[in-house]
């Protein structure tokens, strides 16, 4: 068996004195592990770092097996990365996230390709640049595992303008009217999210953002697997409250 493909950096532990077992998020093979022998060499370390891009080569007798990965380096991001609190805050959730949502192996190539761009933006170092771009990335993980918001009309009118909240529940948008009786146990649904041109997404609206798509996740695709919100998704939380003062 074999098969060559793009991948993201996820994870990458050493295995034994001179191996290292890499996990990745692949365009086309999904997310997917893999033996690198001389991984934990000065050469290979410096490349398979989480947040980088290669091209793999992957070799196994059988389908099911962990398999070879031979790396080639793509796109060096951790360096970038790790240099300002709020990017690696970001990639240590991006990672674990992916880690934790994504079945190993099921392919989903649009979660690949927008983890690529969101990524890149990281480099910035802007929050108020890539904040809105994770928010969005989360929301097409959740649409891209069958479990995306109808963010459209409201769900208790139909009405299509001031969209203001969202349903635990239901994951349907819920407008300031309709969810006045209900407002403590609504989630609050930052205007960027509609594609409102009117201002740039605010701290608080990123942190808004935030909340939400973690909300969804929780409980729809992690709590079903007997698992919870990975502690570096939570610290992005922290990071977001805290740039909004």
């Amino acid at each position: 068996m074999e098969w060559s493909d793009d991948a993201i950096v996820l994870s990458v532990r050493a295995h034994g004195e001179t191996s290292a077992i890499l996990e990745v998020l692949t365009r086309g093979h999904g997310r997917h592990a893999g033996l690198v022998r001389g991984g934990v060499s000065r050469k290979s370390k410096s490349a398979l770092q989480p947040g980088n891009s290669v091209h793999l080569l992957w070799r196994a007798r059988l389908n099911e097996h962990l398999g070879n990965f031979i790396a080639e380096p793509m796109t060096s991001r951790a360096g970038h990365l790790i240099e300002s609190r709020a990017s690696l805050a970001g990639l240590n959730a991006f990672t674990s996230i992916v880690s934790a949502s994504l079945p190993e192996r099921e392919v989903h190539q649009s979660v690949h390709e927008a983890g690529e761009l969101l990524l890149d933006a990281m480099t910035s170092e802007d929050f108020a640049h890539w904040g809105p771009l994770y928010v969005r990335w989360e929301l097409g993980l959740l649409d891209e595992l069958g479990f995306g918001l109808d963010l459209s009309q409201c769900a208790a009118t139909g009405a299509m303008d001031e969209l203001e909240f969202v349903s635990p529940k239901s994951g349907r948008a819920v407008s300031r009217a309709a969810a006045a009786p209900y407002k403590e146990r609504v989630l609050a649904l930052p205007p960027f999210l509609l594609g409102s041109q009117n201002a740039e997404p605010t701290p608080a609206d990123i942190a808004a953002g935030l909340k939400l798509t973690a909300h969804f996740l929780l409980e729809r695709v992690l709590r079903p697997h007997g698992k919870e919100l990975p502690a570096a998704r939570q610290r992005l939380e922290e990071v977001a409250n805290h740039e909004s003062g």
